[in-house]
């Protein structure tokens, strides 16, 4: 744990004394003596050597010695000769037997001595010795006859009354006898030892003796549970419970805590005694001591369940009022995941068995804190269905059914007497169950639609079900409203599961029987009457007026089954109390198999007037308009004679359908899609082209002018007006719009795998090597008339499932082919092996890199990330570089390599007569047919059957131009250059590929994801868009004002594009136990992830990016965003990997990480660095390596980046190197000229090796999970995303130059409209001028502003700018400053990046959540109001403690600049993670620091491996911040031991 100290001699005195480095010797792991020692002393404890048991230490490694000069070290997972390595374990295992035989001799010395002895002196001398003895000796020097014989003498001696240091003594061996022999225990309670350990806590005399008995009960406990709470140890050790320091208490609740595991339930006696004192220390503050005590809780009301006299007198005692406080906001934060949803579970326990609970909760307010558990907690760390039926809940699941035990009655006896008193309670407080209404059905709504899994969403309807039947007419009719449960019963009636479709019938009949008057229309309104018809003939239902929510794809779900192969629970059974789990598995279904049906009859024939079929009167005035206005564009838009025509009549549509959306009358979802707005908009945008198979340049580039004109047209129109009210624009309300038609329509499945475990095996094909999880059985059979072919003749073969049929091909192809001859088989058999096959030492090796034909989740599979060993990560490091550097495959579909011909298809695969997509997995080709014909294989199936592939040989087909390979400049004309610069780039991909391949075209949920993207583009590119309205408007005359140009123009947040139901089964897909990779998912994940990412949150992309680019499950540990207690370690960066450590130079930083990425960027291990002549490694040495390489690239005598107006003035009496570039609009590439080999003296060969450098450090500070300091601009970010750069892009990087080169644009343009007109009167220049000046007045010549030596143009044509050249002028700048000028730089980086892993799978984010990604929160301290909730404290100091007020007072004063320093003092880089403070991990924490002295003459100092700030308690606030702000500004620079 690496600590910071002076570097300079003469501050010795002044420098934080104890920013100590990391060393091992730190945190020794804790002995039986060790950990009895830490606490006996623990009032002389300074506090500076012992630390919470809980801190992590992972990071750290001994500073062992090494020889001068080695650059590169081993880490503490080294490898040694195997020689010397056995001649080692030879001499350790004979000095082993030599000590256990000496052992044995000094225990039956010391036993005969201890039976002899009647001195008090005497026998202290010889328990004395017994314990040196057993502190030192290990686990085999202890037999059991030894401890037999020693238990009762020991046993003896403690009951000792006058002597308290032989009572101490005896009951310290008792605790090292456990520790080290744990069965010893069964001999001490044979002896009667807890009695007397009792009896000494019950009239405690000595404290340390006390201290001592709980230790040694603790750690018989853990065997014998049973026995000590017979003999009362419960009460014994929580009597004077008070009295003990906090980690004597937390021993003490340890012991709770074991005996509570076995609890009987016949005699509660025993252990409810202790309840008052277990609900009185839920309020304590020390974390640890209170999720004992809440485990202790949850454990005894599992045991008195079945009582409801106990339940009731649990109760008395305060205990719902102590569990609700914990499980209010503040206690979200501390307490972990498993105890709060335990809570959670103790509270539905008794509120089913106590009327006096159930009460209590209404009075307490509990729907509040459960609609803030419900809208807080993050869904997607909920658990799978599969767990669900195991029994293993998550918090979601238990608040639902809490929810159902608050609402009695339905599923229950009637003549039960306790549902009666419920039934009695809520009629005399409608009051309260109003209340638990209001704050809980809006939420259920919210948590159904979020993609929830199916037990969740009928737990959901179940609880909504009750809340209706059991509510009073006059205040569920606003209930209802506001919550539009209208629409929600529209988008539930779409399922096909018969329970929902039961429950939301249920719910719409009560509606109707009560309120018809008022949810008549509106059931009309949100498609309600049109489900339901859906329902009853749903063969004719496709031709019906809501054709639309019909086909709802059934989801394969085989993780329904349990993992025993039972029968899947029946959703009947799902929240109902008091069964077991075995005996409700067995049940039926209560569900006749007519009963929906019938229901919907009654309900139609009830309630639903026949007029109502009849298509006109069905049909509201709002869906009857938009059919109109749709019909209309429609119409219009692919008239391709009369586009200018009909321009300002399509205008007039746009506006009135975005009038219609943002209108009085809200639109509802049943309305928005039957209009076929959608459809139209879609066909309007792409010219009709999206459902054209022709895409790409081909089918695109003709209408490109036409596109772009459109969107400006739609970026008006969305735009223009806002809400009178919320002030929403059309394109927010679209938008919503959209989503919430995704919501009800989408049906993509969730697989989820048969078992929670998976089994190794071994993969034959295509790499031979062993995998963690099962394979596939499949028999290759060549296809009948494939003569040219042979047969492939063995039986079946085992296949790794997420294997691409590419890389299955590679292994077929040599032994299937005809033409071969022996020799080419055997060398094309070398030649696939060497890259994929792992050497045969490595089984274990589970990586399946890929060289040729780059496929989907081919690099990515196969590495689980929990079992990797050190043979299996070296041999990925060896292939790394190789593998690298080919582009992965998930995105390979969409995003190739750049006009690149792929390597020629040999084979065809067919899979029951269909043919197989090669960028499958056979996994997903597999799932893509059981999906396709709807066939729910249970799991078991998938993986026990032989699959039968049929083989033959592919069709050539002719060679066409990828659809992705878009024509540069060069390939136009010189008129065209221009207007090539201009155009909108996010328009040329926009058609590119298909969305998601197995939707049809014609669905209407490919046109909703259409038009998402469509808008998500325009907002992004909305500056650009609208810059170039206002340049064509000022070219045709529209506007003569050149500062017209300037424009501000809204737009939407990134967050309104995220779709929750679909980022929530992503994470359920995520969550499976065979999302070992992208492969192991289904398609449509893949797909979407890749042509829709902005659709996923940005934390499940961070996990999916994660999982893509380094094939390991786990979330990378700087990406974790929630306080549920799942955040990853960043010390643990890369779960499991290989650590290398690595010394590095102070004063030679860059020279340092060139050497490390020369060894280390293409292997997969996690770097750490030591610094020369400095001891320490791990965490904090690391981050600050990494800001210190990004303050060495920021220096401006690199020669790296453009420098603007503001960074010049940094440059005043200092040496150039020695000046970093701090450009307001962040760091851009500096252009360089083709023609020439240097600038300012620099070699551009070397600053295109930094660019490489660079790119391999980013990359791997990603891969290791480290922030860095840097403050690159937003168009920098764009060409890491690989997106291409425009003259709009240029204002971003330089706002002077940009302005100026858009108005001369503008002036290019006016000039050639002006010519269009006048048939090319060149007489008009004369009228064209710069500000009312001519631009040859302006003397500009043809070189790059700022950069004089580069020369844009030669020729007798470019000499001046005039205005005849002046288009020329402005596309030459636009290509140098951000194309050619700038290709040679990024070529380097994203080579350099390739090293370390593809950066294509960057391409899922945008340019703010790169740099998110990158650097961190932008505002570190964005939190700054809540600063205690996210630090811990410790070791002294509460929240509440002054200096601690103190400290975070002084925080909050500092500026931005003493905030980073601040951070880069304590966890050693200026910035925080993504997710701020509350995500940095291990948490910060403040200790008190024991100051030798007076406090005030010390200084703060600071342990970065644990982010651990040991603070005095300094008298004064004045005095806290003049040693505060000493020590983070001299402090840095260094890591010392003190």
């Amino acid at each position: 744990m690496e600590s910071r100290g002076q570097k300079r001699p003469e501050m010795a005195d002044e420098l934080p004394a104890d920013k100590r480095a990391c060393s091992s010797l730190d945190f020794r792991p804790s002995s039986s003596n060790s950990s009895v020692q830490t606490h006996m002393n623990s009032a002389q404890s300074t506090g500076e050597a012992h630390h919470d048991n809980d801190m992590d230490t992972s990071s750290s490694a001994s500073a062992s010695s090494r020889s001068e000069g080695e650059p590169e070290k081993d880490s503490a997972y080294g490898s040694c000769d195997s020689d010397e390595m056995e001649q080692h374990y030879s001499s350790l295992h004979e000095y082993h037997r030599m000590r256990v035989s000496s052992d044995h001799g000094k225990f039956k010395n010391i036993i005969s001595s201890l039976s002899g002895q009647t001195e008090p002196s005497g026998q202290l001398a010889v328990l004395t010795e017994l314990c040196e003895v057993l502190s030192f000796c290990t686990e085999g020097s202890l037999s059991s006859m030894t401890s037999d014989m020693l238990s009762p003498l020991l046993v003896k001696l403690a009951k000792h009354e006058s002597n308290p240091d032989i009572m101490l003594f005896s009951v310290r061996a008792i605790t090292y006898i456990c520790d080290l022999y744990p069965r010893s225990a069964a001999f001490l309670v044979r002896h009667d030892a807890v009695p007397v350990l009792c009896q000494r806590l019950l009239a405690i005399e000595y404290l340390d003796v006390a201290e001592q008995c709980l230790q040694a009960l603790e750690k018989i406990s853990r065997e014998q549970p049973l026995a000590c709470l017979q003999a009362g140890a419960i009460m014994a050790v929580l009597n004077y419970i008070d009295f003990f320091s906090t980690s004597i208490q937390r021993v003490a609740l340890s012991t709770v805590v074991n005996i509570c595991k076995k609890l009987p339930s016949e005699s509660p006696t025993p252990f409810m005694e202790a309840v008052p004192i277990l609900c009185n220390l839920l309020q304590y503050e020390d974390r640890q001591l209170v999720e004992n005590v809440a485990s202790c809780l949850i454990k005894i009301v599992e045991r008195v369940s079945q009582s409801s006299e106990r339940m009731d007198e649990l109760c008395k005692h305060g205990l719902i009022q102590q569990v609700t406080h914990l499980l209010s906001l503040n206690g979200r934060t501390t307490l972990s995941q498993a105890i709060y949803n335990g809570l959670i579970g103790l509270l539905v326990k008794i509120s089913s068995g106590s009327v006096v609970a159930f009460t209590t909760l209404y009075e307490l307010n509990i729907s509040s804190i459960l609609r803030e558990i419900l809208s807080t907690f993050d869904l997607s760390h909920g658990v799978s269905t599969s767990q669900l039926v195991g029994g293993h809940c998550n918090r979601v699941y238990e608040v639902l059914k809490l929810l159902n035990e608050l609402l009695p009655g339905l599923d229950k006896d009637q003549n039960d007497q306790l549902v009666l008193d419920k039934e009695s309670f809520l009629a005399n407080h409608p009051d309260l169950l109003q209340k638990l209404g209001m704050d809980v059905l809006p939420v259920l709504i919210q948590v159904f639609n979020s993609g929830a899994s199916l037990f969740v969403c009928h737990g959901c309807l179940s609880v909504m079900y009750k809340l209706v039947c059991l509510s009073k007419a006059d205040m569920l009719v606003e209930l209802l409203k506001s919550a539009s449960i209208s629409s929600f019963l529209a988008g539930v009636l779409t399922r096909k599961d018969q329970h929902m479709l039961m429950l939301a019938l249920q719910i719409a009949e009560i509606i109707l029987q009560n309120f018809s008057d008022v949810f008549l229309k509106l059931f009309i309104k949100e498609g309600v009457y049109f489900a339901i018809d859906a329902i009853l003939s749903p063969e004719s239902s496709s031709q019906s007026i809501y054709p639309v929510f019909s086909g709802i794809q059934l989801t394969l779900d085989s993780g329904h089954r349990s993992a025993s192969r039972e029968a899947p629970k029946c959703l009947c059974y799902a929240f109902s109390t008091g069964q077991s789990p075995a005996s409700s598995e067995a049940r039926n279904c209560k569900l006749d198999k007519d009963s929906v049906h019938n229901l919907a009859v009654q309900i139609k024939t009830k309630y639903l007037a026949p007029e109502l079929y009849d298509s006109e009167k069905g049909l509201t005035d709002i869906l009857q308009n938009l059919r109109e206005l749709s019909n209309d564009l429609l119409s219009m838009s692919t008239d391709n004679s009369a586009l200018t025509v009909h321009e300002d009549k399509i205008n007039s549509i746009l506006y009135q359908i975005m009038d219609k959306l943002i209108g009085k009358e809200q639109v509802s979802t049943f309305e928005f899609v039957e209009s076929g707005v959608v459809k139209s908009l879609v066909n309007y945008l792409s010219h009709g082209q999206y459902m054209s198979e022709n895409k790409g340049v081909n089918g695109i580039c003709g209408y490109n002018a036409v596109i772009e004109k459109r969107f400006e047209a739609l970026a008006s129109a969305c735009l223009c007006t806002s809400q009178p009210l919320s002030g929403d624009t059309p394109l927010s309300v679209l938008i919503r719009n959209l989503q919430s038609a995704l919501t009800s329509l989408e049906a993509f499945p969730i697989i989820l795998s048969n078992g929670a475990k998976l089994r190794n095996s071994f993969a034959s094909v295509p790499n031979g090597c062993t995998i963690p999880y099962p394979c596939l059985r499949v028999r290759f059979v060549r296809g009948e008339k494939e003569t040219g072919l042979n047969d492939y003749t063995e039986d079946f073969l085992s296949v790794d499932p997420f294997s691409s049929l590419h890389s299955i091909e590679r292994y077929l192809w040599p032994k299937v082919s005809v033409e071969n001859t022996q020799h080419t088989r055997s060398s094309s058999s070398q030649v696939l092996l060497q890259p994929e096959s792992p050497p045969l030492q490595s089984p274990s090796n589970a990586k399946e890199p890929k060289l040729s034909q780059p496929t989907p989740a081919d690099q990515v599979v196969n590495v689980n990330a929990g079992e990797s060993s050190s043979s299996g990560t070296q041999v990925y490091a060896k292939q790394e570089l190789q593998v690298s550097a080919e582009p992965d495959s998930k995105l390979e579909k969409q995003h190739p390599a750049p006009c690149s011909s792929e390597a020629s298809q040999k084979l065809v695969f067919y899979l029951e007569g269909q043919p197989l997509d090669h960028n499958l997995t056979l996994y997903q080709a597999i799932l893509c047919q059981i999906i396709k014909q709807n066939d729910c294989v249970s799991g078991a199936k998938l993986w026990s059957q032989v699959h039968i592939l049929t083989y033959g040989r592919a069709v050539k087909s002719e060679d066409t131009m990828p659809p992705e390979c878009y024509p540069s400049p060069q390939d136009f004309s010189d008129d065209k250059v221009l207007a090539y610069y201009q155009r909108t780039p996010f328009l040329s991909d926009m058609f590119s590929y298909e969305l998601v391949s197995d939707l049809e075209k014609s669905s209407p949920i490919y046109a909703i994801l259409f038009l998402l993207k469509s808008l998500e583009g325009l907002n992004r590119f909305i500056f650009h868009i609208m810059s170039r309205e206002r340049v064509c408007a000022f070219a045709e005359r529209k506007v003569d004002n050149l500062d017209n140009l300037k424009i501000t123009v809204p737009s939407v947040s990134q967050n309104e594009f995220v779709s929750s139901k679909l980022t929530e089964k992503l994470e359920q897909q995520m969550r499976d136990c065979l999302a070992v990779s992208i492969g192991g998912m289904p398609l449509w994940c893949n797909q979407l992830m890749a042509s829709c990412p902005f659709l996923f949150s940005f934390e499940a992309r961070c996990k999916y990016f994660k999982l893509a680019a380094f094939g390991q499950p786990q979330i990378q540990p700087h990406m974790s965003y929630n306080n549920s207690g799942t955040i990853g370690d960043r010390r643990q960066s890369a779960g499991g990997l290989h650590r290398k450590k690595f010394l590095v130079y102070r004063n030679r930083i860059l020279e340092s990480a060139t050497q490390m990425m020369d060894l280390h960027a293409s292997h997969k291990v996690v770097l750490e660095v030591e610094y020369d002549e400095e001891v320490g490694t791990g965490l904090g040495p690391t981050l600050e390596f990494y800001t210190l390489v990004c303050q060495e690239f920021q220096k401006s005598g690199l020669g790296m980046w453009r420098e603007d107006a503001s960074s010049f003035t940094l440059k005043t009496n200092l040496q150039a190197e020695q000046i970093e570039i701090h450009s307001f609009y962040g760091l851009f590439p500096r252009p360089c000229s083709s023609m020439q080999d240097t600038s300012s003296g620099i070699q551009y060969s070397e600053i295109t090796k930094k660019f490489f450098l660079l790119g391999q450090v980013i990359a791997k500070a990603l891969q290791d999970g480290r922030v860095l300091d840097l403050h690159f601009s937003k168009a920098f970010y764009k060409l890491i995303l690989g997106k291409e750069l425009s003259l709009y892009d240029i204002p971003s990087l330089d706002p002077g130059l940009g302005g100026v080169l858009q108005e001369f644009q503008a002036l290019v343009n006016r000039k050639k409209f002006l010519e269009s007109i006048s048939g090319g009167n060149s007489e008009l220049e004369c009228g064209l001028s710069f500000r009312d000046t001519r631009i040859e007045d302006l003397c500009l010549d043809f070189t790059l502003p700022g950069y004089p030596d580069i020369v844009l143009a030669s020729g007798s044509d470019h000499t001046m700018v005039n205005m005849g050249n002046l288009e020329d002028y402005v596309s030459f700048i636009i290509d140098a400053t951000v194309r050619s000028g700038i290709s040679r730089q990024m070529e380097a980086f994203k080579s350099g990046f390739n090293q370390v892993f593809p950066i294509h799978h960057l391409q899922i984010f945008n340019e703010e959540e790169l740099e998110r990604i990158l650097c961190g929160e932008h505002d570190s301290w964005a939190e700054i109001n809540e600063l205690a909730d996210h630090i811990k404290f410790d070791h002294g100091y509460t929240a509440s403690s002054p200096p601690v007020v103190n400290l975070l007072e002084i925080i909050r004063e500092f500026d931005h600049k003493q905030r980073r320093a601040f951070l880069l003092f304590v966890t050693g880089t200026p910035r925080l993670p993504p997710g701020g403070l509350s995500s940095l991990n291990p948490k910060l924490t403040i200790v008190r620091k024991h100051c030798s002295n007076r406090a005030d003459a010390d200084l703060p100092s600071v342990m970065t491996c644990a982010n651990y700030l040991k603070l005095p308690p300094y008298s004064t606030k004045e005095k806290m911040k003049e040693k505060l702000l000493y020590a983070i500004t001299e402090g840095q620079g260094s890591f010392h031991l003190s």
